[in-house]
């Protein structure tokens, strides 16, 4: 990969992370990479009027990578945007947030790992994505909705809503009734996201995989279930008029379900290109972020 054009996104609340951007275009430029920043990252970093800004459903055309700075919710930001453009770009993440599984560059790496990637020292992992869509439940329905997530799709209940009561197909088989706060489910990538949280499987991101977890069931012989990549999930809840729930796509986009409605999860025709500049592993990473072994 020859570095021409990079293209940069913050989380642009955060002053670190506008910082790192600030300090990476500026090398990027000396080193004759011409950055091309989000426009609201721009602007927080006041760089709007020396490098070119796109929006951010932009951030990947025309580039030959994408840094993101913040914490995975700015790397899932920016791979959404991605995802949703007719792109393939590759993408980077540096944490400056908290935890960090997907942005593995420190602040402190930074300069490091731009100098890896002008180097040509990286390697690029390719990561399975899911499409969810939103359909009356009536035969040959069109979608209403459709969108792609890397971490994971969740049916959750809203602030007042009650158990959430839905039924779990998979391949047209009938797998469980369910009853719980919600459902997850989630890619080898996003088992170490909420899914985690709610007692799921860790998968390692090399597994074609998904994992279906229910969040806090009723009844506790629910457990979680791993499930072939290729499978095709229905998820039929059951709603009435008065229902508050939540159909959310890796936390940065959320759908209101009706009492009509019925989600289907499928892998994604496409997949994320996610770049590397460390010969740290997956068990590292596991190590040094969940503390096994301390």
């Amino acid at each position: 990969m020859t570095l021409q054009r990079v293209g940069l996104i913050a989380r642009h609340t955060l002053p670190d992370a506008v910082a790192a951007l600030s300090e990476a275009a500026a090398w990027l430029d000396r080193h004759g990479c011409q950055p091309v920043v989000e426009r609201e990252s721009a602007e927080a970093a006041g760089v709007a009027a020396r490098w070119p800004t796109v929006p951010r459903e932009s951030i990947g055309h025309g580039v030959d990578l994408v840094i993101a700075f913040g914490g995975d919710g700015t790397l899932l930001n920016a791979a959404s945007a991605i995802a949703h453009s007719t792109d393939d770009t590759p993408i980077l993440g540096v944490n400056l947030g908290r935890l960090g599984f997907l942005t593995e560059v420190s602040r402190a790496g930074l300069t490091t790992a731009l100098e890896a990637l002008r180097a040509g020292e990286y390697k690029t992992e390719t990561r399975l994505m899911i499409t969810g869509s939103v359909k009356p439940d009536n035969p040959g329905s069109t979608p209403t909705t459709t969108r792609l997530a890397l971490n994971d799709i969740v049916i959750t209940r809203g602030a007042l809503s009650r158990m959430i009561e839905l039924d779990v197909s998979v391949g047209g088989q009938l797998v469980s009734h369910v009853k719980a706060d919600g459902l997850i489910v989630a890619t080898a990538t996003g088992s170490t996201a909420y899914n985690l949280s709610a007692g799921g499987p860790i998968l390692h991101p090399a597994v074609d995989a998904l994992v279906l977890t229910p969040i806090a069931p009723h009844t506790l012989t629910n457990r979680p279930l791993v499930l072939p990549a290729g499978t095709v999930i229905t998820l039929r809840p059951r709603l009435d008029v008065q229902s508050d729930v939540v159909l959310t796509f890796d936390g940065q986009h959320g759908i209101p379900l009706g009492p009509t409605d019925v989600v289907e999860v499928t892998r994604a025709t496409r997949v994320l290109r996610l770049v590397r500049v460390s010969t740290r592993t997956h068990f590292d990473m596991l190590r040094e972020k969940l503390k096994w072994g301390d």
